[in-house]
């Protein structure tokens, strides 16, 4: 008995009446269906023209697929020995193409819930996923991610942004937060790129110098200016790996810090005399400036005062650049942007059941916010050529003029 063939004077019909073209009961639907299975009799046809051995066919097996247009049952042609393997849809296979999972993938790297994602899947498709088919999917996502984390680095960065964000996991039946180290890079050509991803217990500094280690042992070699918070001991653990890289306390950490111990009747006051020290174009009048504050606030706020004159020598680094190195240099910023990227794909989730679901997820949002980091920062070109006067030695061989 003949097989019907794809009805086009119905389908036709049926996209007059408003049917969808795909998802479920998509018009399409039955076409993939009969093109499928024709290119699977082709292939065992061929496969029997070639066969040596006596071979012949041998009925058809069922199986449910899930393609783009929708779910269908595909009837795979089978031959007598058992040596006929499909090539269009292999043996253990349920997925026409990859679309689903690309599509999975695209959609939880926007920071979709499995709930939504299989709202949306089901929607475009037609097709029911479970959880453990999302996760499945999902998970396809951690080989590539640790082979990310151990991926040979430049020798040289010139600017190095480091930070960190925390987060709720669950240990042994109750959730405790964790730190994420972030690491961001800006390369010879002027380009971001994020060198790392390091999960830990809490920020400290200890731990810093395990992640520069790794950093190290990765290939890079040198950092001219790496910029960072008010973490007590970060410079000296900075200087153990990288001896010979400036480091810029973040102005803006230590602003926010200074804050916290200033009466509310007397932040505005403050600030403004404050401004006039952070502000300074030069860094003879920014320590003239904190002479003032500290004449004028230094009896009320003495713990203020010592906090900014123990910092000094590395809050006032970027006095020694043009303006359009300060942009880049006197605050974390930069590395904060991704910060801001992650808490958009975390949002909604008060926990993460395990590590691996974090980082899976995170590193999914790198993906999607490195495909915007193709060209080099706002004057980059000026930028290398001071870098370049301030450290001769250092760049010119990674120059090529």
């Amino acid at each position: 008995m003949t097989k019907p063939t794809f009805d086009m004077e119905a389908a036709l019909k049926a996209l007059r009446e408003g049917q969808d073209l795909t998802g479920k009961d998509g018009i399409l639907t039955p076409l993939i269906k009969q093109l499928t299975e024709a290119a699977m009799k082709a292939e065992l046809e061929e496969h029997l023209a070639n066969e040596e051995a006596p071979n012949r066919k041998n009925g058809k097996s069922s199986k449910t697929i899930k393609g783009p247009t929708g779910s269908f049952e595909l009837d795979t042609p089978r031959d007598r020995s058992g040596t006929f393997e499909p090539q269009l849809v292999k043996k253990n296979q349920t997925h026409l193409t990859d679309e689903l999972e690309r599509k999975i993938l695209a959609l939880f790297a926007l920071g979709n819930s499995y709930q939504d994602i299989r709202g949306h899947i089901a929607d475009l498709y037609g097709v029911e996923l479970s959880n453990g088919t999302i996760n499945a999917v999902t998970d396809k996502l951690l080989p590539e991610l640790q082979a990310w984390r151990e991926r040979d680095l430049e020798a040289i960065y010139p600017i190095v942004w480091l930070d960190a964000i925390h987060y709720k996991i669950k240990e042994n039946g109750r959730y405790v937060s964790k730190a994420i180290y972030t690491i961001l890079g800006l390369n010879i050509e002027g380009k971001k790129e994020l060198l790392g991803l390091y999960l830990s217990d809490q920020e400290g500094a200890h731990h810093w110098l395990s992640v520069l280690t790794d950093l190290n042992n990765r290939g890079l070699k040198d950092i001219l200016i790496a910029c960072v918070d008010g973490l007590k001991g970060f410079p000296e653990a900075i200087e153990t790996i990288y001896p010979d890289t400036e480091i810029q306390h973040c102005i803006i950490h230590q602003i926010r810090n200074s804050m916290k111990y200033v009466a509310s009747k007397n932040q505005k006051a403050f600030m403004s005399d404050l401004k006039c020290v952070y502000k300074a174009t030069t860094l003879n009048a920014a320590e003239i400036a904190l002479d003032d504050l500290e004449a004028k606030w230094g009896d009320k706020y003495p713990m203020v005062i010592q906090s900014w004159r123990s910092k000094w020598p590395t809050l006032s680094t970027y006095f020694k650049y043009p303006d359009y190195v300060q942009k880049a240099i006197y605050t974390t910023n930069a590395v904060e942007a991704v910060h801001r990227q992650f808490r958009k794909l975390t949002k909604t989730k008060g926990g993460f059941p395990n590590e691996n679901s974090l980082l899976k997820l995170l590193y999914a949002g790198i993906l999607k916010a490195t495909e915007r980091w193709t060209h080099p920062i706002q004057n980059w070109n000026l930028t290398l050529s001071q870098l370049t006067i301030h450290f001769p030695d250092r760049l010119d061989k990674y120059i090529s003029l």
